[in-house]
């Protein structure tokens, strides 16, 4: 356990290294304001905090510069979220107030502002799930008991998946099923289907269906479309003015992990769990483990659909970004949501 003194040391060489990008000195520390201990005194202190896991040095006549142990505790236990002024937060609310009327392009307007405001590179996952509208279903029997359910979207998107046909389902109902839903569910955003068939076809499909109660698990499992995810980046060329991406390598390995769509979805899978804060080798990708990323997911209806993510070095501002993201995702759901409602 770190005693006050050592946070507030701590703080001070992260708070400094942040800014500078330069490996930080005792004299510098006991010069900040808020510290208050010599430089001797900060100095014994920071050589503990080395052994202790939470500060390296990178060179033997140099100063200190923090560990990702370092950035954990500092963003765990000596971060102070970041006040804006009603000033600070009019203009960012007027960022927002041109009109957009395409949730492709309110997406892509949010990851610009948010990398325009950070400086660093913004990654968000879009709810194509929302975005995407059913234009056709098929279902295409293999034995009695089995088939494959086609639907197409209107952007072209394909999904097949295997299906079971419940007992006393014939085909021919299959088939009377499949021309209702193709007749009214056509042009109904994927996220609706099923709240649109239980509000609105419910009665209809018991007049023209035989056995309805027994095709209802054959309908969750056709209605059951899954939606091809659309990543959108901005500011990717910032960080070449982050002096961690001077290395040649380095930019090379995360432009590469860019070009791998898989693994960006699976990092920004949206979550419930608010804020999140990954430093590191925390993240779990090589190409990236010298990078920290800070998500939020985005709601529709309190669900969350999608993510907003800032990438940038270790030495990132944690503080301005936390904020930042966590006000930017709250104006980006109610946007969304109403966009939405307008659907």
């Amino acid at each position: 356990m770190l005693t006050e003194r050592q946070k507030r040391i701590l703080w001070a060489v992260i708070d400094d290294y942040i800014v500078s990008a330069e490996p930080v000195g005792s004299r510098t520390v006991s010069k900040k304001e808020g510290v208050g201990f010599s430089a001797a005194t900060v100095r014994n202190e920071m050589a503990d905090l080395e052994e202790m896991g939470y500060l390296e040095q990178p060179h033997t006549s140099a100063g200190r510069i923090p560990s990702q142990k370092g950035y954990r505790f500092y963003v765990d236990h000596l971060l102070t979220p970041q006040k804006w002024t009603p000033k600070d937060i009019m203009a960012i609310h007027q960022m927002f107030s041109q009109k957009i009327d395409h949730v492709e392009q309110a997406i892509q307007h949010t990851s610009n502002i948010l990398s325009q405001l950070t400086n660093y590179m913004t990654i968000c996952l879009g709810p194509r799930v929302f975005i995407d509208k059913l234009k056709h279903l098929q279902v295409v029997p293999l034995s009695d008991r089995s088939a494959v359910s086609i639907a197409v979207t209107d952007r072209g998107h394909v999904q097949q998946q295997r299906i079971t046909i419940p007992e006393n389902v014939s085909f021919s109902t299959i088939e009377r099923l499949v021309n209702l839903l193709n007749d009214r569910l056509k042009g109904v955003p994927l996220s609706k289907l099923k709240t649109f068939v239980a509000r609105e076809l419910t009665s209809e499909l018991k007049r023209h269906i035989d056995h309805y109660e027994n095709t209802l698990e054959l309908l969750d499992q056709i209605l059951h479309i899954q939606s091809e995810e659309r990543i959108y980046t901005s500011g990717t060329t910032k960080m070449l003015e982050q002096p961690e991406f001077q290395d040649v390598e380095k930019m090379k390995m995360l432009l590469d992990f860019l070009e791998e769509d898989d693994r960006i979805i699976q990092l920004l899978e949206p979550s419930t769990n608010g804020i999140q804060v990954r430093i590191g080798d925390e993240i779990h990708i090589e190409e990236v483990n010298h990078c920290s990323i800070i998500t939020a997911s985005y709601m529709i209806d309190g669900e969350p659909v999608g993510t907003i993510g800032v990438l940038g070095p270790t030495r990132m501002n944690y503080r301005k970004v936390i904020s930042l993201i966590d006000i930017l995702s709250q104006i980006f759901s109610k946007q969304l949501n109403s966009m939405y409602e307008g659907k």
